[in-house]
């Protein structure tokens, strides 16, 4: 646990999670900082500290639950980093009029980058072509062509929100047929709707994961989507791992139930199954979506601005709609 900064009279802000320049260093003297980088640093905090926190800047996915947030009896905001926030307990927040914000937008187009850039290098094998190169074998043996290409393909993607929309716009830049899946149809989107998640897997070869974790959406993707999606399927996951029924997965891409996947995202990230990592069919990427530095600062530096403007006594600038702010 790092140190404390700030006057006797000052507004005590939690800082939880890994170190972010931009947050430690973004709020004026008005402030008094208390950071914590693990949740085991949490129960260095003395009572009286404890009982003067007013906000939490949360910078990562570390748990953020309702036994931790009772413990701040003045917490008034808790602004976490990311689009995510099932790592939060919101539904206590909003019993306790507690303000959550995440960080939506600012990343939009730098995941949807990241996921085309997946499935490119999934279909057309890139990781495996560059392992080729670097062993020398080129010299003697040419790389087989790929089984998987763009040019064939019909992509379902499953949620079509800020993020979903923006994959769909790079598919059409790329002539790939488009289609979706969601609770219901999205607001002023043209491409097909499913309401049945097997029926659009049936129908398409490509699943885009880019949906909301929790309690919802857990293990969506099962073996039975799998086997739907077929033999040529490929399957993307940039939302959270705990979507995806990480042993249905590997069993699938194992026995060829389908063609392949690439994963940004894994049910106990930062640990892998072994089973994946000794799989030739599937790209593995350590959580990556985001992880450019100007969208990783413009995140950062909403969470700031979400807590300044709240004790400026302004809306904060993204609340989650579970905590919808009143009054202000």
């Amino acid at each position: 646990m790092a140190g404390e900064t700030g006057s006797a009279d000052a507004i005590d802000l939690l800082i939880y999670g890994p170190t972010k320049p931009v947050v430690n260093e973004g709020f004026p003297a008005c402030y008094a900082l208390h950071r914590c980088e693990q949740p085991a640093d949490l129960d260095r905090l003395g009572d009286d500290i404890r009982a003067r926190i007013r906000g939490v800047a949360v910078t990562g996915l570390v748990p953020t639950q309702a036994a931790m947030l009772a413990r701040y009896p003045k917490l008034e905001i808790v602004s976490s980093f990311g689009v995510g926030y099932d790592h939060i307990d919101s539904s206590w927040a909003a019993q306790h009029n507690v303000v959550v914000t995440n960080t939506p937008d600012v990343l939009t187009e730098e995941v949807a980058d990241t996921a085309l850039g997946l499935l490119i290098a999934t279909l057309r094998e890139f990781v495996q072509a560059d392992a080729h190169v670097r062993s020398g074998l080129w010299a003697n043996q040419a790389y087989p062509l790929s089984k998987g290409s763009l040019r064939d393909r019909m992509v379902g993607i499953v949620g079509m929100g800020r993020i979903g929309q923006a994959i769909a716009r790079r598919l059409d830049a790329s002539l790939v047929p488009v289609v979706y899946h969601s609770r219901k149809p999205a607001p002023g989107v043209d491409y097909k709707h499913y309401p049945d998640l097997i029926a659009m897997a049936k129908a398409v070869d490509t699943l885009i994961v880019i949906i909301p974790g929790g309690a919802s959406t857990l293990r969506l993707i099962n073996a039975e989507v799998l086997a739907a999606l077929g033999p040529r399927g490929v399957l993307i996951n940039v939302a959270r791992g705990s979507v995806v029924d990480e042993p249905a997965l590997i069993a699938a891409l194992q026995s060829g139930t389908i063609l392949a996947a690439g994963l940004d995202v894994f049910a106990d990230e930062p640990n892998v199954p072994d089973e994946l990592r000794a799989l030739p069919n599937v790209i593995l990427l350590p959580h990556i979506g985001s992880a450019s530095v100007v969208t990783r600062s413009a995140m950062d530096q909403l969470v700031v601005d979400n807590i300044k403007a709240w004790f400026d006594g302004k809306p904060p600038l993204t609340p989650i709609p579970e905590t919808p702010v009143k009054g202000r």
